[in-house]
């Protein structure tokens, strides 16, 4: 296995636990918060998604798949198009209000792009620097590493908060 099979391992991972997480929740339970501080699941896997697609999009030069594939006006978020989250306050939080045939349908969408920039690349490729704001400067690797290891961090939140809801 090399490091760009290792990748879409990794990549692939995150979808399993985005479709346990949203498939089979009502709308109402995808918006709700265990405070009103948190975090919603829609908002989780919203984030996690336009953070793979703004990043990922970004190393390959590629438009986004929230505007390329009409996502931005499907969701008719109150946000402006680049939006992906970071940052958002409680009153934003609760903004992101879809069905979850949607969530599931820009991830899977963003997913496959995903998958698709991969194949392009080879193990020498990750070295390239995309960044070069930060000491030392961010290369591909450590970028599409990045993005894995956020992802896995709120899909398992927004997993836990799957738990919590369905026990209540």
């Amino acid at each position: 296995m090399n490091s760009i099979e290792l990748l879409a391992d990794g990549y692939g991972r995150i979808g399993g636990v985005v479709h346990a997480v949203v498939d089979g929740l009502t709308a109402e339970l995808l918006e709700a918060r265990v405070d009103p501080g948190a975090n919603s699941i829609a908002w989780l896997v919203w984030h996690l998604t336009r953070v793979q697609d703004d990043h990922v999009s970004d190393v390959a030069g590629a438009e986004q798949e929230w505007t390329h594939g009409g996502w931005v006006e499907r969701f008719a978020l109150p946000f402006d198009t680049g939006a992906t989250g970071y940052g958002h306050s409680p009153a934003e939080v609760a903004k992101v209000t879809v069905a979850p045939e949607l969530l599931t349908g820009y991830y899977d969408a963003v997913h496959q792009r995903t998958h698709d920039y991969l194949q392009t690349l080879t193990d020498a490729d990750l070295d390239r620097v995309v960044d070069p704001g930060w000491d030392p400067p961010v290369t591909l690797g450590v970028r599409l590493i990045s993005v894995i290891d956020d992802d896995v961090a709120h899909a398992a939140q927004a997993a836990f908060v799957r738990g919590i809801l369905e026990r209540r």
